[in-house]
């Protein structure tokens, strides 16, 4: 594709931005020398194949870009067809394709192809890589065009908001989820694997009986492809290819606010049962809180159930009220990509024409919200933060009492309460706006995970960054110098808290490129960790008294310090 650029960059008609139209060609096939061409009867094949010998049949020393005999003659004016394929084929970026449309006439004009003859080239080529969207296909075509008035009325807004969405959930990939006390791995063909604790029948297997086993396959799931999964305090959901939502464990929310973990008379499901209330929203992520849940539909609509008591989620509900509200307010006409819940607040990125924004919504204690206050948020509220620092956030994470997004440019920003220095800055203090993390200035983020006071950073080559919190071992640090400094620690902590980021040498030994990282995010258990490989190897460290790592442990021993393989192969 960038030779294809090229060419295109260093013909005459390119050679200005903002001159009038130089292009004096028709643009559609219809009025070329070349008989029209369905674009989508072209076959899969290369463009060497379909033009066998570019060379001679349009020397270039003959027929610059503005013809000596007839404008037809130039190729892309006579077979438009084959830049379409090629613009299809190479999987160009949305913002790649506006440019070809803000630099040249021929890109923007009506192409006159099926199925809009009124579409440009570009528009046709964006419209195409929507369609090859697993999320895109099994829409209706009423609903592929809500969605792209939803993003803006352009179909490279909606590729865009496809792409993003993609990137930053890691959709139709395995992943692993390390939950409070269990822990769910989702394979690259959608089978689940449970472990942990499973006192409220969060393992999905059928009982509540806590198992010392190694991962297990929940087997009522066959036929079933998971895409997606949220792991709570007792409870589990998963998301289907089919945007089907599963919940199974413990039915109730809020704990904490009625004193006891584990309620009386909380009714479990031991199973993985549909949730009937979510079964006409076709959803593709879920985002457990500790007192509600969060799920994010294909067009980018947020709806939120439970927590709804004085309007907390900008609706009146009960707090074990399962039905899903959509959040209105400044959400209402912004396509989410995605979404991240904290221990009483969500956090949502959105997609808009101008750009990646983040709102926030739920209890503003410490400043997570991240509004410049400590105010609570009834309705979602852009952060404006962002803007001021000219960053463009691509990935967000919501820890219990912090949080922190990855920009477009690779820098990391935090925010919220900072004990342990789980915010990165040097110190403990709280921070109530985003602050850029000055000591990742030479590393490029790509990915970020929070938990209860800790905070993971993956760079572009695969190295590993954390900080905060150092107990369960759960931040990769564990060697002779730690274990010696932290024996003066008042607190009886074995493992010392990090206050700026350091480099996990531990995992950089695996000799494995890392992609993602997941780590407990509840203050209720004592944290663990996972890394997902390039090659779906899963590697375990942090606290498993409960089985939660996948992994055997020594005698008497609870937790792991350093990364273990575990045994599955999530490819």
């Amino acid at each position: 594709m960038s030779l294809f650029y090229v060419f295109l960059k260093s013909q005459p008609f390119l050679s200005s931005l903002g001159t009038a139209e130089p292009l004096a060609v028709p643009m559609d096939a219809t009025t070329s020398e070349t008989a029209p061409i369905q674009f989508h009867t072209i076959p899969d094949q290369s463009v060497s194949s379909i033009v066998t010998n570019p060379a001679s049949t349009f020397p270039l020393s003959k027929h610059h870009c503005f013809g000596e005999s007839c404008p037809g003659e130039f190729p892309l004016a006579a077979n438009p067809s084959i830049v379409l394929h090629v613009l299809t084929a190479c999987n160009l970026d949305p913002k790649d394709l506006a440019k070809l449309e803000a630099t040249c006439s021929f890109f923007r004009q009506p192409a006159n192809f099926a199925p809009d003859y009124e579409l440009s080239i570009s528009e046709l080529a964006a419209l195409d890589m929507c369609r090859k969207r697993a999320i895109f296909k099994p829409m209706t075509t009423e609903q592929q065009q809500g969605l792209k008035q939803r993003c803006g009325g352009s179909w490279k807004l909606a590729l865009r908001f496809l792409l993003a969405g993609e990137a930053c959930c890691r959709r139709e990939k395995f992943l692993a989820i390390a939950g409070p006390g269990h822990s769910i791995a989702v394979t690259s063909k959608g089978a689940v694997y449970s472990f942990g604790s499973n006192s409220s029948g969060q393992l999905g297997h059928g009982t509540t009986e806590e198992e010392s086993r190694p991962p297990r396959l929940i087997r009522s799931l066959q036929g079933i492809r998971i895409i997606q999964a949220a792991a709570g305090s007792g409870r589990t959901m998963l998301i289907s290819d089919a945007g089907r939502v599963y919940a199974f464990g413990k039915d109730s929310f809020g704990e904490a606010e009625y004193g006891v973990q584990g309620a009386q008379g909380a009714q479990v499901v031991t199973t993985p049962k549909l949730v009937e209330s979510l079964k006409d929203i076709f959803v593709v992520q879920a985002a457990i809180g500790n007192f509600f849940t969060a799920v994010l539909s294909r067009e980018g609509r947020v709806y939120t159930f439970s927590w709804g008591s004085e309007s907390r989620l900008g609706h009146q509900t009960e707090p074990n009220d399962l039905e899903p509200r959509p959040l209105t307010g400044a959400l209402e006409n912004a396509p989410v990509v995605q979404i991240a819940a904290g221990y009483c607040y969500l956090l949502a990125l959105a997609c808009h024409p101008n750009g990646m924004s983040v709102y926030s919504v739920g209890c503003g204690l410490g400043g997570k919200l991240g509004h410049g206050s400590r105010t609570d948020e009834k309705h979602p509220r852009l952060i404006e933060q962002f803007q001021i620092l000219n960053l463009q956030p691509v990935v967000v994470a919501a820890g219990a009492w912090h949080a922190a997004i990855v920009g477009r440019d690779g820098r990391v920003c935090t925010w919220g309460w900072g004990r342990y220095g789980c915010l990165g800055h040097g110190n403990e203090e709280c921070e109530s706006s985003p602050k850029v993390v000055e000591a990742l200035s030479n590393v490029k983020a790509v990915h970020v995970a929070t938990g209860d006071y800790t905070t993971f950073v993956v760079s572009d080559d695969g190295d590993v960054y954390s900080f905060g919190c150092g107990e369960s071992a759960s931040l990769g640090h564990n060697n002779g110098v730690a274990f010696a400094a932290a024996a003066a620690d008042g607190e009886g902590n074995r493992h010392p808290h990090i206050l700026s980021p350091e480099l996990v040498t531990s995992l950089k030994q695996i000799n494995e490129r890392v992609v993602q990282i997941s780590l407990t995010n509840s203050i209720y258990w004592n944290a663990h960790t996972f890394a997902l490989t390039e090659s779906g190897k899963l590697y375990a460290f942090g606290a498993g008294d409960k089985g939660q790592l996948g992994v055997e442990l020594m005698a008497n021993q609870t937790e792991r310090g350093n990364p273990e393989r575990v045994d599955i192969d999530l490819n």
